[in-house]
């Protein structure tokens, strides 16, 4: 059963699909939405596998490389698609729009949120922004086939869309990392919902709250959402990034994927801004694997090698950043807070920019160079963490420890290849 009744079934199945929205999901066929030919799917020469895709819970690539020729094996970064229906659906339920509500979407992609939107509430009552000319005016086009017509503009959606505003709800299906004032200018008493994050880590959706010039929010939700084009994180090819260069070696006694754990990463993006990372196992199924570490500009790298059972680990670092010692005195850092997990910070935006707050947003709270000035203070945490596996497994190196092998590292690279942008 390739139809849109197959998805909304698969939907129910999953408990994703809120009452609310059932209808909308139900009346909007997101075969008007999708190209004949995606990434991985090709109408003309599978039809049933491309209609499984479609109707699937799944998300389709239509757009890599911001639509530029891209050379036969060339790096291919994905810059637009139809999102996951069911995260979507999850970012609908944080948005709790009613049904009279007004709504700024930044980021139209292929038109399918907008023509949901459209559908509950109303042409007149939703506005889209997109930055990609082309992929605006094919959202236009797809809505219309389907027999919406809400305002699409082509523009910047950091300006959001004044022309429109205010609203009581904006949602931004495109990652960012910051919030920007226009966003709360337009929309004066109402709810942002957008995916918020650094390079480090961008898994979160920030929801916000507004009132009186200033918004109030908390993080969830695991979402892997493509980035806002003006802030993007840093990707490729590890044959791209990393030439083989000699770097800085040394060892480090704490387990390294202990780091990309969902809290101590959170907390670590919020000082590590742009770098991001990518583990990789190695295939031979030893249990080894390489942490590779980048910064966004790529002029740094750094490689911790995990070993199962491992006292230490080998680290490699290069470039005129030290990558790991910046990941290492943020996860401290995490560390002497207790380990606080991401559901315990907030997020804040006001007259004096933005700021992440723990617990409470009253206490004493940071902003980035704020969080840096913190973490610098900790640098080289004279006192040592403690041995064994407690909590978040920071180790103590031995001096007798053996280092690891490195030979993770080139048996891995066959598997890791294809990077990320977030390094998720």
């Amino acid at each position: 059963m390739t139809t849109q009744r197959k998805l909304v079934r698969a939907l129910e199945g999953e408990g994703a699909l809120p009452a609310a929205w059932r209808d909308a999901v139900a009346s909007v066929d997101r075969a008007l939405f999708i190209p004949e030919v995606f990434e991985g799917g090709d109408f003309s020469a599978d039809p049933e596998a491309w209609l499984r895709t479609v109707y699937s819970d799944v998300p389709v690539v239509t757009q890599v490389n911001d639509g530029k020729e891209t050379d036969p094996g060339a790096f291919r970064l994905p810059t637009s698609s139809s999102s996951m229906p069911s995260i979507m659906l999850e970012m609908l339920e944080l948005l709790e729009v009613q049904d009279t509500d007004t709504v700024l979407e930044i980021g139209t992609g292929t038109g399918f949120n907008t023509a949901w939107l459209a559908h509950r509430l109303g042409d007149r009552r939703v506005f889209s922004v997109e930055l990609d000319p082309v992929i605006a005016a094919g959202a236009e086009e797809n809505l219309k086939h389907a027999g919406f017509r809400p305002t699409v503009v082509v523009g910047n959606g950091y300006e959001g869309y004044a022309e429109g505003a205010p609203y009581c709800r904006v949602i931004c299906t495109c990652t960012v990392r910051e919030i920007p004032r226009a966003w709360l200018a337009q929309c004066p008493d109402g709810r942002i919902v957008t995916p918020w994050g650094s390079s480090f880590f961008s898994g979160s959706y920030a929801t916000l709250d507004v009132a009186d010039g200033e918004a109030h929010g908390t993080f969830s939700g695991y979402p892997a959402f493509m980035w806002d084009r003006t802030q993007r994180a840093g990707a490729g090819r590890i044959v791209d990034l990393y030439g083989r260069e000699e770097g800085e070696k040394g060892t480090t006694g704490i387990e390294p994927r202990n780091v990309i754990q969902d809290g101590p990463a959170f907390f670590t993006g919020l000082t590590v801004t742009d770098a991001w990372y990518r583990w990789c196992e190695a295939v031979d199924g030893s249990g080894e694997a390489t942490l590779w570490l980048f910064s966004d500009d790529r002029k740094s790298w750094a490689t911790v090698e995990y070993t199962p059972h491992a006292e230490t680990y080998e680290v490699e670092q290069y470039g005129p950043r030290a990558l790991w010692d910046e990941v290492r005195a943020a996860f401290l850092r995490w560390h002497d807070l207790g380990g606080p997990e991401r559901h315990r910070f907030g997020l804040s935006v006001g007259a004096d920019g933005q700021r992440v707050w723990l617990d409470d947003p009253r206490t004493p709270s940071h902003d980035r160079s704020g969080w840096e000035a913190l973490v610098r203070g900790l640098c080289d945490c004279a006192t040592p963490g403690p041995d064994g596996r407690l909590g978040t497994c920071l180790r103590r190196a031995g001096p007798s420890a053996r280092r690891a092998s490195g030979a993770a590292r080139q048996r891995g690279l066959q598997q890791c290849q294809l990077l990320g942008a977030q390094g998720q």
